[in-house]
């Protein structure tokens, strides 16, 4: 059975994302054992790798900063191995060069952008940006499957914005575009949280469990 590992680095809804996981990992065609782990060792070997986060940017790469080997050990197991990586909200920004939250933060530059605030416009909009969003694909399959028109559930203040839009696999609207997905070969990202976006989000991680980059 493939092994799951859900980083815990003191960081995101872990209760609730490990949940959804083992609801999604009985319902795939393959499964898979989820590990609440922040052990490097653990990290290094898993088949996948998903890392939540809730909060500031800057807080959240401290964090993870501040667990041993625990970085290196997702660089091994994603970069140098092709382990399928999901990172969800504070997680998918965490890929980006930089957060521009607080000052500027460095990010693990999986994919080349920054993360910035929303500005949405619009003074009816607020921020945090709370809520249901359709998603607009801009790239079918994956781990997004044909998720358009399937709503999903954002709680976030900030937005990464790619480098190369191409990254994006799918849009969201809140008094101005932003992504909401992004992948690039065996790294994805989602702003929204699968683990409360009931049965569409459900549906998103059986598909990460089974996806094959």
């Amino acid at each position: 059975m493939q092994s799951v590992a859900l980083i815990d680095y003191g960081s995101g809804n872990l209760r609730s994302a490990e949940k959804a996981l083992v609801r999604a990992a009985d319902s795939s065609a393959i499964g898979g054992r989820i590990d609440v782990t922040s052990d490097p060792d653990k990290v290094a070997r898993a088949d996948r790798i998903v890392l939540p986060g809730v909060g500031a940017f800057a807080a959240c790469m401290e964090a993870l900063a501040a667990r041993p080997g625990l970085t290196e050990a997702m660089s091994e197991a994603v970069q140098k191995r092709g382990a399928p990586f999901l990172g969800v909200c504070v997680g998918m920004q965490l890929l980006a060069t930089r957060g521009l939250e607080f000052g500027e933060t460095p990010g693990l530059n999986w994919i080349g952008g920054d993360v910035r605030r929303l500005e949405p416009g619009d003074p009816h909009l607020k921020v945090p940006h709370m809520g249901w969003n359709d998603l607009a694909i801009a790239r079918p399959g994956g781990v997004l499957g044909e998720a358009e028109g399937e709503p999903m559930y954002f709680t976030h203040s900030f937005a990464f914005a790619p480098d190369d839009e191409s990254d994006v696999t799918a849009w969201a609207e809140h008094g101005e575009r932003f992504a909401a997905a992004v992948q690039r070969d065996n790294v994805a990202g989602v702003q929204f949280h699968p683990e409360k976006s009931q049965a569409a989000g459900l549906a998103l991680l059986a598909r990460f469990l089974e996806w094959r980059p």
